[in-house]
């Protein structure tokens, strides 16, 4: 009997991206790594759970989504959630930062002091910078404020992150929109009182995601399937995406796909994908005149 695997999903840390397994432990992924494996013959993709306990029925879940939750499961994960606003309550310290994907892509938003960047790198956020320090409350009234003022949302789909990531220009350029924008939240009248300004920093996630030099995606996984395989040489990582160049070209391997699948060792001569591939238009490329 094949043994088998199961995904917890990719977490970063100061090394790079990890795929983290169900036992606890974790493999560090590097460029130029071959990213390998199966998805077990007959299985099903079942929900994994909520807050540390495990689905009480077990509940298949759809193989393209990315939230893996029954709907039950997802309801009580959302319980004490800070984006779901259950947690006014919160003593801890918050950061509000502005991030950015990309020209015309950034948003603004929240996470935990004791987190550090971490968030930001969940994201696939190519350059951010922390805009102040505070209790939750202050930190989301700023982040209501930024939204109205700067008309900037405080969600990016994936998506449209993907598709930039191999065309993105130079650092200053990379830089100069949040820079106008840091400036612009440095005016506001209507900043919270309890909330600590903090200078303009940019952190430039580039070189972290292996951006550089990176060639366009052709495809991206739409969801994995019984028997599939999925094979590749990691060549670049942002978020909870995997860059893979495969046979066909470069394609984008969305981890949390491979939550609450059974998954196998791959061998040596598995073929490259064997699994839906959704293609990915060039963006570079104008369809008409309008």
């Amino acid at each position: 009997m094949r043994r088998v695997w199961r995904c917890a999903g990719l977490r970063w840390s100061v090394d790079g991206p990890v795929l983290m397994w169900g036992d606890g432990r974790g493999s560090s992924l590097g460029w130029g790594k071959r990213v390998a494996f199966g998805v077990a013959e007959g299985g099903v993709r079942t929900c994994v759970g909520a807050r540390g306990h495990a689905c009480p029925v077990a509940a298949v879940v759809s193989g393209r989504s990315t939230g893996v939750r029954c709907e039950e499961c997802a309801r009580l994960d959302r319980t004490h959630s800070v984006a779901a606003d259950t947690m006014a309550d919160d003593p801890r310290p918050y950061r509000v930062y502005l991030a950015w994907f990309g020209p015309g892509m950034v948003k603004v938003g929240i996470t935990r002091v004791e987190r550090g960047s971490a968030r930001l790198l969940e994201q696939g956020a190519v350059v951010f910078s922390w805009l102040g320090q505070g209790p939750l409350m202050a930190a989301r009234r700023a982040e209501e404020l930024l939204r109205a003022a700067l008309k900037v949302p405080d969600r990016i789909p994936y998506a449209d992150k993907r598709v930039v990531r191999a065309v993105l220009p130079g650092p200053g350029e990379r830089v100069a929109e949040i820079r106008e924008l840091h400036e612009r939240v440095g005016r506001l009248d209507a900043w919270p009182e309890s909330l600590q300004r903090a200078p303009f920093e940019p952190v430039d996630h580039t070189e972290v995601f292996g951006l550089a030099g990176l060639a366009p995606a052709v495809g991206v996984v739409s969801e994995l399937v019984p028997g599939g395989v999925v094979s590749g040489e990691l060549c670049a990582a942002a978020g909870p995406d995997l860059h893979l160049r495969t046979g066909r070209g470069v394609v984008v391997l969305d981890t949390r796909l491979m939550t609450g699948w059974e998954l196998t060792a791959a061998g040596d001569g598995a073929a490259g994908l064997s699994v839906p591939v959704r293609e990915l238009r060039d963006s570079t490329v104008q369809d008409g005149l309008f």
